[in-house]
């Protein structure tokens, strides 16, 4: 098996290096034919490879040197002047120079969607790119794009949405024939805006699996294997089910200490807890996923901890394996006609 090479972002996240340092050695000590160019400061990473005792384990690690970085809250002007020299920008380069298959970044999310389109260029036939991240159901999985790529979108580009979905459910979760669902504020065929009642119509009228209109408090329940939307509804679905989440473990926190029972309760169903706790966990999935672009690239989340930058390492590594990105533009390439007849659409 021919190995994987994967460029990561060593200064991206609330707290790099440090996690994600730790992230690709804990990655590095489960195997694998996997290169990792870990990208950034050249002196803090070996600082953070030192502090982790790690000298044994860097047969699989090249260090690649960037001077700067672009930070999480910085805008386009700022950190398009300084590009070239930043650690994303330099990942973004081994992938575009063949050096590496894929890049993962926990960085500043603009600027990674930004500099990819730039440099890696667009799969011929997709109009925009989209973040697709996975979210937990009561049922499995659920696959979710757009999480934040595009605020506004056309139908044409929920429709490429859905198509790259389709690909990726059927090329790395082996989903046959995946269920897909259209955000709306309610099932019926007429609700929605205008936006979403002309896609519901396009989509009904492909060879897909469309399961029609699906609600945002059915989001999670496992109805729809992949539920399309515009970037801004999808973004405020998972930030708002994040939110939801820290609050209700806090509050059961609080509640588990206000009594012996409580505690004892806790203690019986410690082992139920902890897998509840896994299943919602945002660093088992690893991070979303740029669709459409030349090239495989995964965004962490800015809290990203070393479990997350190993999880976002192996969904890279597994993308390239599948050949997802050639099957997406197979895919598209087969509907160009029907996608030109929505051009203006």
């Amino acid at each position: 098996m021919e190995p994987v090479a994967v460029a990561v972002d060593a200064m991206g996240g609330d707290h790099a290096p440090a996690v994600v340092v730790k992230g690709v050695m804990d990655f590095l000590d489960n195997g694998g034919d996997t290169l990792v160019h870990l990208v950034g400061k050249r002196r803090e990473i070996h600082r953070e490879i030192r502090r982790l005792k790690a000298g044994d384990r860097v047969s699989g690690l090249r260090v690649v040197n960037a001077r700067d970085h672009i930070s999480m809250r910085e805008q386009l002007l700022s950190y398009w002047r300084k590009r070239e020299s930043t650690s994303i920008q330099k990942a973004l380069d081994l992938v575009r120079q063949g050096k590496a298959a894929a890049m993962f970044s926990a960085g500043n999310t603009g600027a990674v969607m930004a500099l990819a389109k730039t440099n890696l260029g667009m799969i011929e036939g997709i109009g925009r790119p989209a973040l697709a991240t996975l979210i937990p159901t009561s049922s499995g999985r659920t696959l979710i794009m757009d999480v934040g790529a595009n605020v506004d979108s056309k139908p044409r580009h929920l429709v490429e949405f859905a198509l790259m979905g389709k690909v990726y459910m059927q090329s790395v979760l082996g989903v046959e024939n995946p269920r897909i669902a259209l955000m709306s504020i309610g099932e019926e065929e007429g609700k929605g805006n205008e936006l979403i009642k002309r896609t519901h119509a396009i989509l009904k009228s492909m060879d897909i699996n469309f399961v029609g209109n699906i609600e945002g408090r059915d989001a999670y329940l496992g109805k729809s294997d992949l539920i399309v939307t515009d970037g801004f509804t999808g973004n405020v679905t998972i930030k708002v089910a994040e939110g939801v989440v820290d609050v209700v473990m806090s509050m059961l926190k609080r509640e588990i200490r206000t009594s012996l029972q409580s505690r004892l309760g806790l203690f019986l169903l410690k082992r139920s807890m902890k897998r509840l706790r896994r299943r919602l966990d945002y660093a088992e999935t690893g991070g979303a996923l740029l669709l459409g672009i030349k090239g495989v690239v995964v965004i962490g989340h800015g809290r990203s901890n070393a479990k997350a930058v190993n999880r976002a390492i192996e969904l890279s590594v597994r993308m390239v394996r599948e050949r997802v990105q050639e099957r997406m533009a197979a895919e598209i390439l087969c509907m160009q006609s029907f996608l030109e007849e929505l051009s203006y659409a």
